[in-house]
């Protein structure tokens, strides 16, 4: 079942910035990028990297560690779209920002 959760006012993240919450005993990086706003898992599946540490651009956050770049609309990898990071439903309710917990990409695990 999915759930609502208040992560911050608007206000509190101005355009081109990230801000990391705890979600569901998750970390969850929020992006105000391009006048819209952006919600992936902050753990990079390569190396556990922190990815709001990472250079954003284009739609993409770059991992600060090994350089992976994760599209922020859908979390998926630039280089293989298979592998994603969990990726969230973001509103906006009354100036506040609101995240969705159902995911709407999963990560692509390999077998082996």
């Amino acid at each position: 079942m999915s759930k609502l959760h208040k992560v911050c006012k608007v206000s509190e993240l101005p355009e081109g910035q990230v801000h990391t919450f705890e979600v569901e005993e998750k970390i969850v990086g929020v992006y105000h990028q391009q006048g819209k706003y952006f919600a992936i898992d902050d753990f990079c599946p390569h190396m556990g990297a922190s990815l709001s540490g990472g250079h954003v651009e284009e739609g993409t956050v770059t991992c600060p560690w090994h350089a992976w770049r994760f599209r922020l609309c859908d979390g998926a990898w630039a280089d293989n779209p298979r592998l994603k990071v969990g990726c969230y439903n973001v509103s906006v309710v009354d100036d506040e920002i609101l995240i969705m917990t159902v995911k709407i990409a999963w990560q692509y695990h390999r077998k082996g």
